[in-house]
């Protein structure tokens, strides 16, 4: 399936901003389950001071904004051909090792209510036990945008019952993890039946299976990833392979408007 994608984030202040630096994950590379096409990325009102792979392997920019500038755009645009590989991605590559997977992060820590969770999975090979807990967190958090933010906890979503691709995906990796299996997130984008203009980007993660590598799980849909879906970046957690994130210097109120189109073409 051949996909294009548009994302495009707008930053507007209300004053002159005095400096800020900003880290940009928005370049999806070509793997086992896609190839990309064409990708450009547009910047506005900031400039691009480096370009490196981070540690997982994903593409980083970062950019820095200072003085007179009161918005700033970052425009993400491309075709990627995608694979239905029924979920698996494969061999593990990148500059991480695997046991780095295996550690929790504030956002993934397991608490008493992940602990229980992982309970009721019952016996069964590796893959038959992720199968479960991909259905069981779908049914534990219902997808609820605005009922939690960026900074909710794996523990906490599972608490409240409520979240959105973010929290499921942190329950599922706190989880795998306490299985003894590596764990991580992984950003990009889903073509939604029927919906072609986005308000988000979309969040799945993986878990590292002996004789199959990565395979991923999207616990907010209960499905396993297929050709609908393209990948962008991965880390430990959502902080790791967040799309934009930084830093900013100045007194100004920020607005943020984001528009994501994904379609088939």
């Amino acid at each position: 399936m051949r996909l294009r994608i548009t994302h495009r984030t707008e930053y507007s202040y209300d004053a002159p901003v005095s400096y800020a630096l900003q880290r940009i994950r928005l370049v999806p590379s070509s793997g086992p389950t896609q190839t990309v096409r064409s990708w450009a990325l547009r910047i506005e009102g900031a400039r691009e001071e480096v370009h490196f792979s981070d540690q997982f392997a994903n593409d980083t920019r970062l950019v820095s904004v200072e003085g007179a500038p009161q918005m700033i755009a970052i425009e993400a645009s491309g075709e990627v051909e995608t694979l239905d590989k029924a979920g698996v991605y494969g061999k593990h590559y990148g500059f991480a090792p695997l046991w780095l997977f295996l550690r929790e992060t504030p956002l993934t820590a397991p608490g008493e209510g992940i602990r229980a969770l992982i309970r009721t999975l019952g016996e069964g090979t590796e893959i038959e036990r992720l199968h479960r807990l991909m259905e069981t967190v779908r049914d534990r958090i219902d997808y609820r945008p605005g009922s939690t933010s960026a900074e909710t906890v794996a523990e906490e979503a599972l608490s409240l019952g409520t979240g959105v691709c973010q929290d499921h995906s942190h329950v599922f990796i706190a989880a795998s993890r306490l299985l003894g299996l590596p764990a991580r997130y992984v950003s990009g984008y889903l073509m939604m039946d029927g919906v072609s203009e986005q308000a988000a980007s979309h969040a799945w993660a993986e878990a590292h299976v002996a004789g199959l590598g990565w395979v991923s799980f999207d616990a907010a849909n209960g499905i396993s990833p297929d050709e609908r879906y393209v990948r962008v970046a991965t880390g430990r957690d959502y902080r790791d392979a967040m799309p934009v994130s930084g830093i900013r210097v100045g007194q100004g109120q920020e607005q943020l408007a984001v528009s994501i189109t994904v379609t088939q073409q």
